[in-house]
């Protein structure tokens, strides 16, 4: 079964635009490192939880909207190499410098799929 690479992070309102451009220019370079498919997820029906919840998850402030996103990958072996060649290649170094969102409020992480139905 394939690998899951999830995020999710809170980007203001206005840099909608901005963030989908963005994940735009990423995605032809995580197809190129390795990834089977990319895909970015902007909230419309995100629910206030009683305990926890989407927005508090990345502490969304009042003018910030969660995006979803996730990165397949054919095995954990190449999303390990493919993080790597991210590391050291200047296109995303480039990418990142630009970001329309506060990287240190993203949740991440590395999952194995379990069902694909």
């Amino acid at each position: 079964m394939s690998y899951v690479d999830g995020f999710v992070v809170a980007v203001p309102a206005e840099n909608k635009e901005a963030y989908r451009a963005m994940a735009e220019k990423a995605a032809p370079l995580f197809k190129e490192f390795g990834a089977t498919r990319i895909v970015e997820c902007w909230a419309e029906d995100v629910k206030e939880g009683n305990l926890t919840d989407f927005r508090m998850s990345v502490k969304a402030e009042e003018n910030e909207e969660v995006v979803f996103s996730w990165i397949e990958y054919p095995s954990r072996e190449i999303r390990d190499a493919a993080n790597e060649k991210m590391m050291a290649d200047p296109r995303m170094k480039a990418l990142g410098d630009n970001m329309p969102f506060d990287g240190k409020r993203m949740i991440y992480g590395g999952f194995n799929v379990i069902l694909d139905a």
